[in-house]
């Protein structure tokens, strides 16, 4: 494709900080419904109460490192409309691009069209988060749910330890301050 065609009219800049490779360090991640509808379940009387895909998309979260041998995922919270997690990347310990079959498009995903270049090898959060959705998007459709995500997903480099523990605080607390919460839909 011809990159002068549009002259950059029509190109979004970039949320990402230019000078961070997003491959290594901790991240405070939200992903979130469509239009934040309350598919993972509902909160009453301070306890998450999840549906069935609640409980799969914290099935993955949970074992995410069984798909991406570079993260760790030590913290989380499923709400009602949205997913609040750390990721703990360390993907210098990875020697090249995480090599496996894609179960969810089952295709591999080392070749192919795009070759090397694929944006699933990157080991990068952008990468792990796609992956995450797609699963829990394939569940829901394989079991007759309906079930959307918001495009994207919002991410904060984490940047000492004094900003951890408060994310961690806040992740820990989240269910029992919900009609407080931003993302709030009442039931």
């Amino acid at each position: 494709m011809d990159n002068n065609l549009f002259q950059s009219k029509y190109r979004i800049p970039s949320a990402r900080a230019d000078w961070h490779d997003y491959k290594n360090g901790m991240y405070f991640t939200t992903i979130c419904t469509k239009d934040r509808e309350c598919y993972f379940g509902n909160i009453a009387n301070g306890e998450m109460r999840m549906t069935k895909i609640g409980l799969f998309a914290q099935e993955q979260l949970q074992n995410i490192t069984n798909h991406y041998s570079y993260v760790e995922v030590p913290l989380w919270v499923v709400m009602p409309n949205h997913i609040h997690l750390v990721a703990s990347m360390h993907s210098d310990n990875v020697h090249g691009p995480s090599v496996c079959r894609d179960a969810i498009n089952r295709v591999s995903t080392v070749g192919g069209i795009t070759g090397l270049n694929n944006p699933m090898l990157t080991n990068s959060l952008g990468a792990v988060i796609r992956g995450f959705k797609a699963r829990v998007t394939h569940f829901a459709r394989a079991n007759f749910i309906h079930f959307a995500w918001q495009p994207r997903f919002h991410d904060r480099i984490i940047r000492n330890t004094d900003e951890l523990n408060h994310i961690a605080e806040y992740i820990v607390t989240n269910v029992a301050k919900w009609e407080f919460d931003k993302f709030y839909q009442p039931s």
